[in-house]
């Protein structure tokens, strides 16, 4: 099936007809705590990260505070998490370095973002959009697998996956787009089993029609 002009439009109207308002799923009360929330998140589910993420952050609440600890001191409260070790190494060090480059306040550029230990490509575009409302797509493994199904984008990495959604859609509804595209994966398009028979966008699904 070709991907058109009219497959966008009717899937963009389909997203915000079943997810009006959607939102991340993460637990966080600044932007600074949505980077560290985002960096945890790795190889694990939101769900996981926001059981952990309430204590830390009630001991940890700014860059200042976690730019104080030592590792070994935040590995017991995210232990609980893949990786603990590496990501409390991550989140401690990003916090120095926002500390001694940025007076503590997490920066709106994705190059700078991205040059914070742990931070990404996707934890910056999160950051951006969520944090900041810059337009920008994050792929995570439910966009990369959702966009790819459906056949809005045909590709094999997360990069080309995100430049393909940001040729297709429209800049206005990146940020929009990228949450409903979660929760559909979350609660219809699942990885093992689509529920196809719950999903709106069969008429233009790829997946679907072949």
């Amino acid at each position: 099936m070709i991907w058109t002009e009219e497959h966008t439009e009717k899937l963009v109207a389909e997203m915000k007809k079943a997810y009006p308002a959607p939102e991340c799923a993460l637990d966080f009360g600044s932007t600074f705590q949505l980077l560290i929330a985002v960096a945890l998140s790795a190889q694990t589910t939101d769900k996981q990260v926001n059981v952990v993420t309430p204590a830390l952050f009630r001991d940890y609440p700014d860059a200042f505070a976690l730019a104080e600890a030592e590792p070994e001191e935040i590995e017991n409260y995210i232990r609980r998490i893949g990786m603990y070790k590496t990501k409390a190494r991550n989140i401690v060090a990003a916090s120095r370095m926002l500390v001694e480059k940025y007076e503590g306040e997490v920066p709106d550029d994705f190059d700078e973002l991205v040059q914070l230990p742990g931070v990404g490509r996707k934890t910056a575009n999160v950051v951006l959009a969520v944090g900041w409302g810059i337009p920008a797509i994050p792929v995570d493994t439910h966009v990369f697998r959702v966009s790819n199904r459906i056949g809005i984008v045909n590709e094999k990495d997360v990069l080309k996956t995100e430049l393909g959604l940001m040729e297709k859609l429209p800049r206005g509804s990146w940020i929009d787009m990228h949450h409903a595209l979660i929760w559909h994966g979350r609660l219809v398009c699942k990885a093992r089993r689509p529920e196809c028979e719950q999903c709106t966008l069969t008429g233009i699904c790829s997946h679907f029609n072949e």
